[in-house]
């Protein structure tokens, strides 16, 4: 197993030969970056989550598993899904169990951790719900998730495995990224196929959608701070944005590396500073924002440069963030 460690100063961040950098960053908080070579090779780790033990959990999108890594012995178990499942997301609930989004075979499934059992729910058979993408759980354990290509938001009630799904109005949508809000009530959607995020009434069960201001924005990823403020990597125009749900205004900052940096995976500390990875540029470039003096105060280079980092998780006991990347890396930054 591979390891790489990466603990970037400015001056190093200036001199890559890959990187164009169009806002200067004093790097006023440390990250140091550790990343573990998965075992299983060209498989795609991607969307890792941090269980209630300390472990973390991740997917193998282009060969069809749910794997768990073990931080203190830095060792690694595979649970094989069946052939084309696809898995896009997993979360581990309460209880210690995974829960996988099958994004190419019509499902969300469970894993026993201890059998390797599977067992799937299933989506309707309309296409309404073909390609559970990414998901989270509300405060009663349900789980809310998008469908990029049906074009929809799910709801999966986990007792009784059946789903609600809601269309979205605009068409070719793209629900990509979810989060719920602070109260794990709401969820918050990007629709990367538009300039538009969306949220539901969780009462009324009533989707509703929110033009951003530029018709050429593309959000992919969300967080939100304490504030109740909602923020989004533009991916197409390289900025990251604000939503204020109060007043219905927007803010925006462009992103150190401008229109190529293509902010994907997105997620906030404890502190309120939004982490962002720039994908446009190799190697891919991990950075923070700080919320209230609304500056970046952080960027370091991804050692095995990434590829694409597409989502990524914060853990505040370890002040830790956990991502995958499409060079075949689980990665962890820590914040100090």
């Amino acid at each position: 197993m591979k390891k790489l460690l990466a603990i970037l100063t400015v001056a190093a961040l200036f001199t890559s030969a890959f990187v164009v950098t169009d806002q200067p960053i004093t790097n006023t908080v440390d990250v140091s970056i550790t990343e573990w070579e998965v075992p299983w090779e060209e498989s795609r780790p991607r969307d890792p989550y941090v269980a209630p033990d300390g472990h973390i959990w991740f997917v193998g999108q282009r060969t069809h598993y749910v794997a768990e890594f073990n931080p203190e012995t830095e060792e690694f178990q595979k649970f094989d899904l069946d052939d084309g499942a696809g898995p896009h997301t997993v979360i581990v609930d309460d209880e210690g169990t995974p829960w996988y989004a099958g994004n190419r075979a019509n499902h969300i499934g469970t894993v026993n951790p201890k059998t390797g059992d599977i067992t799937k729910h299933m989506m309707p058979d309309d296409n309404s719900a073909r390609d559970p993408h990414t998901m989270a759980f509300n405060s009663e354990g349900d789980i809310w998730f998008t469908s990029q290509g049906a074009n929809s938001v799910g709801k999966l009630d986990v007792e009784t495995g059946e789903p609600q799904i809601l269309d979205v109005p605009t068409d070719h949508a793209r629900p990509y990224g979810l989060i719920m809000d602070q109260n794990m009530e709401r969820p918050w959607i990007a629709l990367f196929g538009t300039h538009k995020l969306a949220t539901v009434d969780p009462e009324t069960m009533e989707l509703k959608e929110i033009d951003l201001p530029n018709q050429e924005s593309r959000p992919r990823r969300l967080a939100q701070t304490s504030d109740g403020m909602i923020w989004y990597g533009d991916y197409s125009r390289g900025y990251i944005g604000r939503y204020n749900p109060e007043d219905g205004s927007f803010d925006e900052w462009p992103m150190p590396s401008g229109e190529q940096s293509r902010p994907y995976a997105v997620t906030v500390d404890d502190e309120d500073r939004v982490w962002l990875v720039e994908t446009g540029v190799q190697p891919n470039m991990f950075v923070g924002f700080d919320t209230d003096a609304k500056e970046f105060v952080s960027s370091t280079a991804i050692e095995s440069g990434g590829g694409t980092v597409r989502h990524m998780v914060y853990h505040q006991l370890t002040q830790s963030i956990w991502f995958g990347t499409d060079t075949n890396y689980l990665g962890r930054a820590r914040i100090q």
